[in-house]
């Protein structure tokens, strides 16, 4: 059930050769849609977080390839086969941790390699891919809300972090759908939201969304979360996820401080995410953490705010354990760490 208020919009569409899209490093001052037309466009927004969020941009890389397709001069299955594998590998490229990115880029393609048909063919059926792969996200965002919407009570109050929104999917969102979803049943809940430094996804996105729908939030610094938590404000914490191991769950850097403050004051501390963000023949010293650039920290937009030279760690993604994990919510269902403690290759989550 969709609340009265609530706007639901499509992140991303495929139209006549475009794809549109908000430049999200714009919000909340400006809302401007970009409008791609090769396979190095989208790998720029990608890299510079124009599209950002990891369903999203498993939605984007297939789009990227579909981009490929579209513009091709190839003539002939091979020659085409080529130029989207050359596509994939500069999607691939941009950023090493949100598994999304890499599951629908390998999606499309193993698709082409499959196909017998014709170039044409090839071409209009990877645009297809493209946008199943973004409608599935959809649907499995609705499914997610729905799913967690169980777990909120009325009158919660839910701290949330960085933007698992709508913005950061093609439609609806992960986190904030689970909001959305228990708002539209009529809960009378408010929400927390990190600031999430050093680009400030929850004070840019999240309260953005929220606001514009209607559900009551408060922005928060990163560092008030155990304060709020100490105080008895917080009744549970909702994030979304990059990466889901066999062993922890990757998101936005902060994420594990929570999960270890929510511990410590027994709030539940859930994840919610579509099932291709699990990499569950992945464990977490496997994983790449992005590292990115140091003026994302010693900068605030064009403002400096630290002395020339000072040396900079800038990871994007940290790796919560699964043992601080109270659930994950997915399309499918809530699964708990014991789940994972019976992974093996077979175990069909």
């Amino acid at each position: 059930m969709i609340a009265e208020g609530i706007v639901v919009m499509r992140m991303i569409k495929w139209e006549n050769g475009l794809v549109l899209t908000p430049d999200q490093t714009l919000l909340p001052l400006e809302e401007v849609t970009l409008k791609l037309c090769s396979v190095e466009q989208m790998a720029e927004a990608i890299k510079t977080l124009r599209v950002r969020g990891a369903p999203l941009l498993g939605a984007a890389a297939a789009f990227g390839v579909a981009l490929s397709a579209y513009y091709s001069k190839a003539q002939t299955l091979s020659e085409l086969l080529s130029d989207l594998e050359e596509a994939g590998t500069t999607i691939k490229m941009q950023r090493p941790t949100a598994v999304n990115l890499f599951w629908a880029t390998d999606r499309v393609l193993n698709m082409a390699r499959a196909y017998k048909g014709d170039v044409e063919g090839l071409r209009a059926a990877v645009i297809l891919e493209a946008k199943q792969i973004a409608d599935e996200d959809a649907a499995q965002n609705y499914a997610i809300g729905k799913n967690g919407a169980v777990l909120i009570n009325d009158g919660d109050t839910i701290l949330t972090h960085c933007n698992a929104g709508e913005l950061a999917t093609v439609e609806y969102g992960t986190a904030l759908g689970v909001i959305r979803a228990a708002w539209g049943q009529g809960k009378k809940i408010k929400v927390l939201a990190d600031e999430t430094r050093p680009l400030l996804q929850g004070a840019r996105l999240t309260t953005y969304e929220l606001q514009r729908d209607g559900i009551p939030v408060t922005l928060i610094t990163d560092n008030m979360a155990g304060y709020v938590m100490s105080k008895g404000l917080i009744n549970k914490v909702i994030v979304g996820a990059d990466r889901i191991v066999q062993d922890a769950v990757f998101n936005k850097i902060g994420t594990y401080s929570l999960a270890v403050l929510a511990h410590e004051h027994n709030i539940p501390f859930y994840v919610a995410a579509p099932k291709s963000t699990f990499d569950l023949t992945c464990k977490a010293e496997n994983v790449t953490i992005e590292e990115r650039k140091p003026c994302e920290v010693t900068h605030v937009g064009c403002q400096q705010t630290a002395p020339n030279g000072v040396n900079v760690m800038n990871p994007a993604f940290d790796a919560t354990p699964l043992k601080y994990v109270t659930g994950i919510i997915t399309e499918t269902g809530i699964y708990t760490k014991d789940h994972f403690q019976k992974f093996n290759k077979t175990f069909p989550l």
